[in-house]
C-alpha cells in the first residue's frame, strides 16, 4: 500500500472515529441560523417606518410626500451618500449625522415656538432658562414629538403647529447648509445646486428624525429604539438595553468557558507531525506565475489606499484642503473615503482570490490547459472594475453623473458597497470566473477524496459562497426602505467579509498546513469545521448587532446582542494548532517564518480588534451612545486591517515563499515590514483613534449625540490634536506598507527573470499528492 492511500486511509478512519459529526452539525447550524435570520428579515420589513403619502400640518396644508422622501434618498446616496455624513448613524463622521441633526434643530425650533412662539432658539436659550422651565419646556417638547401622529389608514402624517413651523426653520437652514457646505465637515460648497433637491434631500433627513422620535405604536420608544441620545427630545435608551447587555456578557463567558471543553476534549496528543527541516522552493507553473502578478496589483492597490486615508484622517484638521492644496476642489472627502475603503475590500480581497488560484493547481496537482490565459483574463477584469468603479464614485460625487446613471456607474451610497450596480455585477461574474478557474484546477483532489465532507470538499464548498454571498448586494436599490436596505448590505459586509471569507481563509491555510506536514489531515479537517460552527453559529445570527437602531423591532436587539458576542469566542483555534506546530519545529519555522507570523498577527488582532474592540460597541446599552461616533473606526481599523489585512499579506506570502527564488526572498526586509505594519497599526489606535473616540463617546453620554458630532466637537483642540498625534504611527505603518511593495515587486520580477531548480527531499507521510514537486 502506498504512503498516499495509507494517508486518505488514516484521514478517513479518523474522520469516522471522530469527525463525522461535525458536518452534520454545520449543516444543522446553517439551517437554524438562515431560519432565524431571514425571519428576522421578514420581521425587520412588516415593522420597518412607514413613509407617509404626504406629511401635512394640521391646517391641511403639505410640508412635502413620500414622493419626495424617495427622491431625497436617491440624490443624497448618489452624491456620496454614507460617506457625507450618516443616517440612524451609519456613514462617515466628520459631516453631521443628518438623523440627530435635523432632530435636535427641529425640536430647539419648535421649543422656540412653544415659548415664544419664535422658531429661532438656541441651545443656549434653553440651557439659559431656569431649571424648573427648562424641565417643563422639555417636557412639552417630547410630547410633541414622542406623539406618533401617523395614520395607517390614510398613510398622512400630521404635525402639530409647533412642529410645522419648527420644520420651516430647518428647511431654511438646511437651504444653505445643503447648497454652500461647511469647512469644519468637509462638506463642498455645490454639494447641491438644486433647489429642488435640496428640499428632497432636506425630507429624506426629517423623515429620519420623525422615526427616530415618534414611538412605535404600542411601544414606549421610537422606530429607531430612541436612537439618537437627545434630551430635548426625549430619547432616553430603553431599559431592556441595559438588561441585554448584561445577558450578551454572560453568554460570552459561558461560550469562552463551552469553546475550551470542546477544543481541549477534541486534541489527539499525535495530531502534530515532524517536518521537513528545509521544504523545497517549487517550479511555478505559468497560472502560478499570474497570480504573482496579481499580488503585485494588490500591493499597489495598498499603497494608493493608504495615500487615500491619509487625505481622509487630514479632512479632520483642515476641513477644505491637505496643507494648503484645495483638495477638496478635485478631490472632496466623500471621494476620498470612498476610495479608502473600496481599496481596503478589493486588495485584501484580490489577495485571498490569487492564493485560491495559486493553492488549487498546489492542492490538486495538475496545471490544466489555458489556465494561465484565464487567470490573466481575471486579472484584467479586475483591473477594469476596479479602475472603473474608482472613476465612477468620483464621477457621482463631484456630481458629473445625475442620480441614475451614479446607481448604474457611479456610487451606489453605501459604505463597503459603493460601486455603481454595473461595476458591482461584473465584479461577481468575475467572481464566478474565479471558481470556475479553481475547480478546474482543484477537481483531481476532489475526486481523489472519496468522503465529501472531507477537507478538498470543504475548501471548495468555501470558494463557492465567496461569489454567493456577494451577489446578496444586489437585493437592493436606491430605492429601497432604508431599513431593508441596510439589513441586506450588512448581509455582505458582515457575512461575506467577516463570515464566509473568513471561513475560506481558515480552510486554506488549514489545508496549506496539512499539506506541509504541520498537521495531520484529520486535525486539520476536525478544527476547519469546529472554527466555521464557531464563526457561523454565533456570525450569522450576530449579523443582527449592525442592526439595533435602524428601524427593526425591539426583539433584534436582543437576538444581536447575544449571538454578536458569541462571535468572539473563536477567536484563534487554528493559530493554536499552528503555535502548537512552532513549538516543536522552529527549522521548519524558520522556511515559513514570516508567513507565519503574519498569521500569527491575524490572530492577536483577531482577539484585539475584532474581539475587545468588536465586543467594546456591542453591547446595546453601549453602542446606543457610541452609534456613529469614532469608537467605530477602532474597531474597523483594528479588525479590516489587522485581521483581514494581515491575512491577505500571510496568504500571499505563504504562496509566495514556495517559489520565490532564494536569492530574492529577503528574511530581514520582511521582519522590517512585520514590525512597522504592526507597530504603526498600535501607534495609529493608542495615540489618537482610541482618545479620540473615547472623549467623543463621553460627550455623547452627556449631551447627547447631535452635540458629539456638532462642529463644536469635531473641530474642538482635542479631537484636532488626537488626529496629528497619530501621524507618527500613519507614517510608521505607511514605511512597512511601502517596504512591503518593494518586497512584492522584487520578488515578482525574480519569479519571471530567473527560473528556480528546486532541491529535492523526503516528503513526510501526511504530504498528500499535491505536494510532490514540479
Amino acid at each position: 500500500m502506498t504512503d498516499t492511500t495509507l494517508v486518505d486511509a488514516d484521514i478517513t478512519m479518523s474522520s469516522k472515529r471522530r469527525s463525522l459529526s461535525f458536518p452534520a452539525w454545520l449543516v444543522l447550524i446553517c439551517i437554524v441560523a438562515f431560519t432565524v435570520l431571514l425571519a428576522a428579515g421578514a420581521a425587520i420589513w412588516k415593522n420597518a417606518p412607514p413613509v407617509p403619502e404626504v406629511v401635512r400640518s394640521q391646517q391641511q396644508e403639505i410640508v412635502f410626500t413620500k414622493a419626495e422622501i424617495q427622491a431625497g434618498q436617491e440624490t443624497y446616496l448618489a452624491r456620496g451618500g454614507q460617506h457625507v455624513g450618516s443616517i440612524w448613524g451609519h456613514g462617515s463622521y466628520l459631516a453631521p449625522d443628518w438623523t440627530a441633526d435635523v432632530l435636535h434643530r427641529w425640536g430647539l425650533a419648535t421649543a422656540g415656538v412653544l415659548y415664544n412662539d419664535n422658531p429661532d432658539f438656541s441651545q443656549a436659550d434653553l440651557e439659559a432658562l431656569p431649571a424648573p422651565e427648562k424641565a417643563s419646556l422639555q417636557a412639552l417638547v417630547s410630547q410633541e414629538f414622542k406623539t406618533n401622529r401617523y395614520d395607517s389608514e390614510t398613510h398622512d402624517l400630521i404635525l402639530t403647529n409647533a412642529q410645522t413651523q419648527g420644520l420651516k426653520k430647518v428647511f431654511q437652514d438646511y437651504q444653505k447648509l445643503l447648497a454652500h457646505g461647511s469647512a469644519i465637515h468637509s462638506i463642498p460648497d455645490g454639494w447641491f445646486k438644486d433647489n429642488t433637491q435640496i428640499k428632497n434631500v432636506t425630507s429624506f433627513f426629517t423623515w429620519t428624525a420623525w422615526a427616530a422620535a415618534a414611538n412605535r405604536p404600542n411601544a414606549p420608544f421610537s422606530y429607531t429604539a430612541n436612537w439618537p441620545h437627545d434630551d430635548l427630545i426625549g430619547n432616553q435608551a430603553p431599559g431592556q438595553f441595559i438588561i441585554w447587555s448584561i445577558v450578551s456578557i454572560i453568554i460570552l463567558i459561558a461560550g469562552i468557558g463551552v469553546f475550551l471543553f470542546v477544543y481541549l476534549t477534541q486534541e489527539e496528543a499525535d495530531e502534530v507531525q515532524p517536518v521537513p527541516k528545509h521544504p523545497a522552493v517549487r517550479i511555478p507553473t505559468p497560472s502560478q506565475k499570474v497570480t504573482s502578478l496579481f499580488f503585485g496589483v494588490a500591493m499597489t492597490m495598498f499603497l494608493v489606499q493608504i495615500i487615500m486615508g491619509m487625505f481622509t484622517a487630514h479632512y479632520a484638521v483642515e476641513g477644505e484642503g491637505f496643507y494648503g492644496i484645495p483638495l477638496i476642489n478635485f478631490l472632496p472627502y466623500a471621494a476620498s473615503r470612498t476610495w479608502h475603503l473600496q481599496l481596503a475590500v478589493f486588495w485584501i480581497a484580490t489577495c485571498w482570490l490569487a492564493a485560491g488560484l495559486y493553492f488549487a493547481p498546489r492542492f490538486g496537482g495538475i496545471e490544466p490547459n489555458f489556465q494561465a490565459l484565464g487567470n490573466t483574463v481575471l486579472l484584467g477584469a479586475l483591473a477594469l472594475v476596479v479602475v472603473g468603479s474608482m472613476i465612477g464614485t468620483w464621477q457621482a460625487v463631484t456630481g458629473v453623473l445625475d442620480v441614475k446613471n451614479s446607481f448604474l456607474w457611479g456610487h451606489q451610497g453605501y459604505e463597503y458597497i459603493e460601486l455603481g450596480r454595473v461595476w458591482q455585477l461584473l465584479l461577481i461574474g468575475g467572481m464566478v470566473f474565479w471558481l470556475w478557474l479553481m475547480y478546474r484546477a482543484f477537481k483531481p483532489a476532489l475526486k481523489k477524496e472519496k468522503n465529501p465532507t472531507g477537507l478538498s470538499h470543504f475548501f471548495l464548498y468555501s470558494a463557492i459562497t465567496i461569489p454567493l454571498f456577494y451577489s446578496v448586494g444586489l437585493a437592493y436599490t436606491n430605492r429601497t426602505p432604508l431599513s431593508i436596505a441596510e439589513y441586506w448590505r450588512w448581509w455582505v459586509v458582515h457575512l461575506w467579509v467577516e463570515g464566509f471569507f473568513e471561513v475560506f481563509a481558515t480552510v486554506v491555510i488549514a489545508y496549506l498546513c496539512s499539506e506541509l506536514g504541520f498537521l495531520k489531515k484529520s486535525s486539520a479537517l476536525r478544527a476547519t469545521y469546529l472554527t466555521t460552527i464557531l464563526y457561523l453559529g454565533s456570525g450569522v445570527i450576530g449579523t443582527l448587532h449592525h442592526l439595533y437602531f435602524s428601524g427593526t423591532p425591539s426583539f433584534i436587539a436582543a437576538m444581536g446582542a447575544v449571538f454578536s458576542a458569541l462571535e468572539v469566542v473563536p477567536l484563534t483555534l487554528i493559530g493554536f494548532e499552528v503555535l502548537k506546530t512552532l513549538k516543536l519545529s522552529q527549522e521548519a519555522e524558520g522556511f515559513y517564518r514570516w508567513p507565519l507570523r503574519f498569521f500569527i498577527a491575524t490572530c492577536f488582532w483577531n482577539l484585539v480588534g475584532a474581539g475587545v474592540f468588536g465586543f467594546l460597541i456591542n453591547p446595546p446599552i453601549v453602542l446606543y451612545y457610541s452609534q456613529g461616533l469614532n469608537t467605530t473606526p477602532i474597531h474597523a481599523h483594528a479588525a479590516l486591517f489587522g485581521v483581514y489585512g494581515c491575512l491577505a499579506l500571510a496568504l500571499m506570502l505563504f504562496a509566495l515563499r514556495e517559489f520565490v527564488p532564494e536569492k530574492a526572498w529577503n528574511e530581514q526586509l520582511l521582519r522590517f515590514c512585520f514590525w512597522m505594519i504592526n507597530g504603526g497599526l498600535v501607534g495609529m489606535l493608542v495615540l489618537g483613534l482610541i482618545p479620540n473616540g473615547f472623549y467623543q463617546l463621553a460627550v455623547s453620554i452627556n449631551h447627547g449625540t447631535w452635540f458629539a458630532r456638532s462642529a463644536e466637537v469635531i473641530s474642538s483642540p482635542w479631537m484636532k490634536w488626537t488626529v496629528w498625534l497619530r501621524i507618527p504611527g500613519d507614517i510608521i505603518f505607511a514605511i512597512g506598507a511601502i517596504a512591503m511593495f518593494v518586497f512584492t515587486i522584487r520578488a515578482i520580477i525574480a519569479v519571471f527573470r530567473f527560473p528556480v531548480k528546486p532541491r529535492q527531499i523526503e516528503l513526510p507521510a501526511a504530504v498528500g499528492a499535491g505536494s510532490t514537486e514540479s
